[in-house]
């Protein structure tokens, strides 16, 4: 299986095409490398690494008005392929696809990224439209 780090620019378009009428959310599920892989050689954890990505790009996120709406410790694949483990799973919001643009777009943010990139090893990132929260699937 190949890893996925940085979407395709066709995937990117895709995404930026969809409806932009209000709040999106991002589930993202990260698995990391253990050791970071910077072209540089600069010597980190993919733990580590991706804490410096969070550090730098958090506040062009925070800027966009980007916020995490949910997190979660990932324990155990129960349905899916065994060897989709993942490190971290959160979702992110923010208040619209432009938003979302901005920040990767923000050359703050296109330096930061670059942390992300050396820690992660494969990852998942879904565009979703925010739903009501109810008691019954569907």
């Amino acid at each position: 299986m190949t890893a996925s780090i940085d979407p395709t620019s066709e995937q990117f378009g895709a995404m930026m095409k969809l409806p932009d009428d209000g709040p999106i959310q991002m589930l993202n599920l990260v698995r990391f490398k253990d050791k970071a892989s910077y072209a540089d050689g600069h010597a980190a954890t993919g733990v580590e690494a991706y804490k410096t990505y969070g550090a730098e790009s958090g506040p062009i996120f925070a800027g966009v008005g980007g916020k995490i709406v949910w997190s979660g410790d990932p324990k155990l694949v129960v349905i899916g392929p065994a060897d989709e483990q993942w490190d971290l799973c959160f979702v992110a919001e923010y208040p619209n696809a432009a938003a979302f643009g901005a920040m990767v777009g923000d050359p703050a943010y296109q330096k930061a990224v670059r942390h992300r990139q050396a820690a992660v090893e494969d990852s998942r990132l879904i565009r979703l439209k925010p739903q009501p929260v109810g008691a019954i699937f569907g």
